[in-house]
C-alpha cells in the first residue's frame, strides 16, 4: 500500500512530540507533516519549520478554497489544519507522513484517510501525572494547565474505541519501544 499515513494524538502533556520524534529519528522513509495555525509564532518558531502560520483571516480564506484535508478551530479564533499541498508534497518523495496532531484532528484524519491511516493515542497513565508533566514543564499559567487538563480529560472520553493502538507512555523508553514495533509493523504491512 502506498501513500501510508501515521498519526499520532495525545492530550498535552502526554509525551507524544518526544515519542513521534524519536521515531522519525529511526526511519528516514517517515516525513513530519507541517501544520498550518492562525496562532503567533512561540519563541524561535520559524513559518515553514514547525508551522505554517496564517492570521485567522488568511486561515479562513484558505477554508473557503478548500485548500485543507481537515481543520479546527480549536479556540475561538485559533486554527489547526492540514494542507493537502503538505500531503502532496511529502508523498511526491514517496515518503510515510507522519501527524503530530490533537485528538479530534487525529479522528479526522483516520476517517478520510481510511485503511491508508495507522492511528495512534498517546495518554499519560493519569490525569494527575498529565498535570504534573506540565507544570514541570513551567510554560503554561496555572490557569492555562487547569484548561490544558480538561480538555485532556474530554479529548480521552471523546477518543475511546477511536483509535487503531492506545500507547500509555508511563515509561518513556518503553513508550519508544512499543512505538517502535507498531510503526514498523504497520510500514511492512502490504
Amino acid at each position: 500500500m502506498s501513500n501510508k499515513v501515521i498519526i499520532f494524538s495525545a492530550p498535552s502533556g502526554a509525551g507524544k512530540s518526544t515519542i513521534v520524534n524519536h521515531i522519525l529519528g529511526l526511519h528516514p522513509e517517515l516525513e513530519f507533516s507541517i501544520s498550518a495555525t492562525s496562532r503567533a509564532p512561540r519563541g524561535q518558531e520559524q513559518h515553514g519549520v514547525e508551522y505554517y502560520f496564517f492570521t485567522a483571516e488568511e486561515f479562513r480564506q484558505m477554508i473557503a478554497q478548500d485548500m485543507f484535508v481537515e481543520h479546527e478551530e480549536v479556540y475561538p479564533g485559533s486554527f489547526y489544519g492540514t494542507l493537502k499541498s503538505e500531503v502532496e508534497r511529502i508523498w511526491a518523495k514517496g515518503h510515510t507522513i507522519v501527524f503530530d496532531i490533537d485528538v479530534q484532528g487525529g479522528v479526522n484524519l483516520k476517517r478520510i484517510f481510511g485503511d491508508q491511516a495507522f492511528s495512534i493515542l498517546i495518554q499519560a497513565p493519569s490525569v494527575e501525572v498529565l498535570r504534573q508533566r506540565l507544570v514541570g514543564r513551567g510554560t503554561d499559567t496555572e490557569e492555562a494547565i487547569e484548561k490544558r487538563v480538561a480538555k485532556a480529560a474530554s479529548e480521552m472520553e471523546f477518543a475511546a474505541g477511536k483509535f487503531d493502538h492506545v500507547l500509555v507512555n508511563d515509561d518513556l523508553q518503553t513508550a519508544f519501544a512499543e512505538a517502535e514495533d507498531i510503526v514498523s509493523g504497520f510500514l511492512t504491512k502490504a
